[in-house]
């Protein structure tokens, strides 16, 4: 990435805040402890208003972990089952 890129990139990041993952789908699930919703753990909803926005994107990138491992295992289960 050029220089020009990091900065205009940077400048986006600062001033584009960080969008919430809720969906108003808001159910726990025991067995993984996690939002069935936004697929967050409850401490990631109870501080996301206090957390920065690099935190935050932490926790996006966390979701977006979350959401490939459940499709793997859903695509394992099917496959089980045929």
């Amino acid at each position: 990435m050029t220089d020009h890129t990091v900065r205009t990139q940077e400048r986006a990041q600062s001033i584009a805040s960080v969008p919430s993952p809720c969906i108003n789908v808001c159910r726990m699930n025991k067995a993984t402890g996690l939002c069935e919703g936004c697929l967050r753990t409850i401490d990631e909803i109870a501080k996301w208003s206090s957390f920065g926005d690099e935190t935050k994107r932490a926790v996006w990138d966390e979701i977006e972990k979350r959401h490939a491992d459940i499709m793997s295992k859903q695509a394992d289960q099917r496959e089980a089952k045929t």
